[in-house]
């Protein structure tokens, strides 16, 4: 069991991509803690899971303090974090959608992922190690009109990844982000939800070709994930990483060394990791 003895808190963990990670790490052994605002799905999931849960706003302050406390105070220990919780709505030009709602996916998929790692790493730093696995997603690397809130977040994730991974470098800490790949989850069904006028065609058909079963399974997304929570990725830090696209299964942190691959950075030849 790779992640025997280790303790995880997955936020989004009652559904979707975050529900199939807290099952594939119970699996290998993990000790669990799934965090979500929805509190029934949370209850269900957790009689599911035989595991700990807490109903956590991560855009809260305070519920992200209690959530690491209450971790903290029942296995005396946080070896991973898993920023799992993300909303993709609203769908629509940037002039048809609603402010708050736009601000409120920045809230969520950034600030919430921010908040859990600013309140986890003490403790990591403490134990001079640990693993944060962040959530990407489409757009964040390439223009994604009509979900700009999803996609400015995701973006931002990123940059903050990589900051993060350089500011805790020296403490044996490695923090990634993910984009699993095309999953069935709601977010799928709220791009057909929303129909083609709204998302595009080329969106809406992929979305649909996902519902189809030409999708990443969740228990793929699973291997992924524990492969960047396990021994298996030590050394590994600071970079995105695509489930469907990169040789991740082969990675070794000698094959990064002083290289910009995996990172955020403009095309324009220059070299900015490289000495």
């Amino acid at each position: 069991m790779k992640l025997k003895n280790k303790v995880a808190i997955i936020t989004g963990g009652c559904r979707g991509i975050g529900k199939g990670v807290a099952e594939a790490f119970n699996k290998e052994g993990a000790d669990v803690i799934i965090a979500s605002e929805n509190e029934e799905r949370l209850i269900r999931t957790s009689k599911e899971l035989q595991g700990a849960y807490l109903k956590t706003d991560v855009r809260k302050i305070e519920d992200v303090k209690r959530l690491v406390g209450y971790t903290l105070s029942t296995y005396k220990k946080i070896d991973i974090l898993v920023n799992a919780a993300g909303i993709q709505l609203p769908i629509g030009s940037l002039v048809s959608v609603g402010a708050e709602e736009w601000i409120k996916t920045v809230e969520v998929n950034l600030i919430g992922t921010m908040l859990c790692c600013k309140y986890v790493l003490p403790h990591m730093i403490s134990n001079k190690k640990g693993k944060i696995i962040n959530f990407g997603g489409g757009g964040a690397i390439t223009p994604r009109p009509n979900f700009s809130a999803y996609a400015t977040s995701k973006a931002a994730v990123i940059r903050l990844t990589e900051s993060l991974a350089e500011e805790v470098k020296d403490f044996n800490i490695d923090i990634n982000t993910v984009h699993p790949g095309s999953v069935d989850t709601q977010m799928i069904d709220n791009v057909i939800a929303s129909g083609m006028g709204k998302v595009g065609k080329r969106e809406y058909e992929n979305a649909l070709k996902v519902k189809e079963g030409q999708s990443v399974s969740h228990e793929k997304v699973g291997e992924f994930i524990i492969f960047l929570a396990s021994a298996d990725s030590d050394g590994i830090t600071g970079r995105t990483l695509y489930n469907q696209w990169d040789e991740w299964r082969e990675l070794r942190k000698e094959n990064l060394k002083n290289s910009s691959l995996y990172t955020l950075r403009r095309i324009d030849g220059r070299k900015y990791i490289e000495k």
